[in-house]
């Protein structure tokens, strides 16, 4: 099963072009579950214009949706009240069921933040696939913290039912090293759950591989968010039965233009999961 993460950068910068660019990238990469932040919405009624959508229907994929529900931040920096945000899950298989969580936050940091669970029809084994978007301000760690605490217990709720490990995604605006990531993989004094350890999926990837997600390369990188680093993961649960889950490789994708166009300020992670239990041999 190849999954991938990518924050789509909104609706900033020269965003029609770039959509194009992001559905020849998924269109190359083929991903049968992809999970996506900074999603745009646009419009209402029959009118409604929604990326992860429009990039469903081109690709055949089903969609889940979860829209922010205090966009009013995002909408000022646009100034343009009438453009949704959120994050969106697209599965080869169908959905099961869906569920947003909101994350918390202080008011002064608070811009609707939040994550979306999608249960996907694996046959056999549903997969519980989670994507979600932190805070970003630098100096917020423990905000962070408090959001991945939410988060896990989230992941905690939903993943039963099944032999496959929950497979987490998205742009946690934080290191490898920092308190927020390190409460995932349980290596602080206790998980934020206890028992429950998400995997770094990038300790399978190559060493010499380019890592950073939000690469000072890409011109679309704000100042303020370098030097380049590694905020984008792929988490997975320790492997189900006959390795069902197991990551077999990570690399980097999504981090070139496209025609001349770079399709977002953040760099795609793609991971192939084993998604049926090996068979012993004789």
């Amino acid at each position: 099963m190849r999954v991938l993460t990518w924050n789509l950068w909104w609706r900033f910068g020269p965003w029609e072009e770039r959509r194009k660019a992001v559905l020849t990238v998924l269109r190359e990469l083929r991903p049968d579950v992809v999970g996506l932040q900074e999603v745009w919405e646009h419009g209402g009624g029959n009118r409604t214009e929604n990326l992860a959508r429009w990039l469903a229907d081109e690709l055949g994929l089903h969609c889940a949706w979860g829209p922010s529900d205090s966009p009013g931040r995002w909408q000022r920096r646009l100034g343009d009240p009438s453009v949704g945000i959120g994050n969106a899950v697209l599965s080869r298989w169908p959905v099961l069921e869906s569920e947003v969580l909101r994350l918390p936050a202080p008011e002064e940091l608070d811009d609707g933040r939040l994550a979306l669970y999608a249960r996907l029809d694996l046959p056999g084994h549903p997969v519980p696939f989670f994507t979600t978007h932190l805070a970003s301000a630098a100096h917020a760690s423990a905000v962070r913290c408090g959001q991945v605490t939410a988060l896990a217990r989230f992941v905690a709720l939903h993943r039963g039912g099944t032999d496959f490990p929950p497979v987490v995604t998205g742009d946690f605006n934080a290191r490898p090293e920092s308190d927020e990531i390190r409460l995932l993989g349980g290596s602080l004094t206790a998980p934020a759950v206890p028992g429950q350890v998400l995997l770094d999926a990038w300790e399978h990837a190559d060493p010499r591989a380019p890592s950073a997600t939000r690469d000072a390369a890409n011109p679309h990188v704000a100042a303020a968010f370098r030097p380049s680093a590694r905020v984008d993961y792929i988490r997975v649960g320790p492997p189900g039965p006959g390795g069902l889950g197991r990551v077999r490789s990570v690399r980097r994708a999504g981090d070139r233009p496209v025609d001349g166009v770079w399709p977002s300020d953040h760099a795609a992670v793609l991971a192939d999961l084993a998604d049926l239990a090996d068979t012993p041999s004789g």
